[in-house]
């Protein structure tokens, strides 16, 4: 296996790799419905791909105000950090851009993984997109 890099990536430019790993993993693995899927915040967002090669396997975006979300990994590349590379490279940014908080809406079976790095759960359990979250907040050191 090469080793996996998450690099920053444009919504433009790189719309069909970002629509491809979310609609694999959120509307056909997990059947969120499309339209929850896409909203008008991913054209304000910094987005990042994580690649295996020149194939992009995950990506995450991270909102203006701190919030990181869409976080998803191909299956057949889960279990081997990709989802902490792409984390990091998000809350590195967050860092970089001097906003103090980052928080997330966290699908509940995926806490603690969040958790080991430094969010904790701020909401009672709801649904989103007819699968049970939470939300979490991590404060920058």
């Amino acid at each position: 296996m090469n080793s996996i890099r998450v690099r920053k990536a444009d919504w433009h430019k790189n719309n069909a790799d970002i629509r491809r790993i979310r609609e694999t993993v959120f509307v056909a693995e997990q059947s969120v419905p499309p339209e929850l899927e896409w909203d008008a915040e991913d054209a304000g967002a910094q987005h990042f791909l994580a690649f295996e090669g020149d194939f992009p396997i995950g990506t995450v975006r991270l909102l203006p105000d701190g919030e990181i979300g869409r976080l998803s990994v191909l299956k057949d590349w889960r279990g081997l950090n990709v989802g902490d590379a792409l984390l990091n490279a998000a809350i590195e940014q967050a860092e970089q851009r001097e906003l103090k908080q980052q928080k997330l809406s966290a699908q509940v079976y995926a806490t603690a993984f969040y958790e080991r790095f430094g969010f904790t759960v701020v909401s009672e359990e709801f649904l989103e997109a007819g699968l049970p979250h939470v939300d979490m907040v991590r404060d920058s050191k």
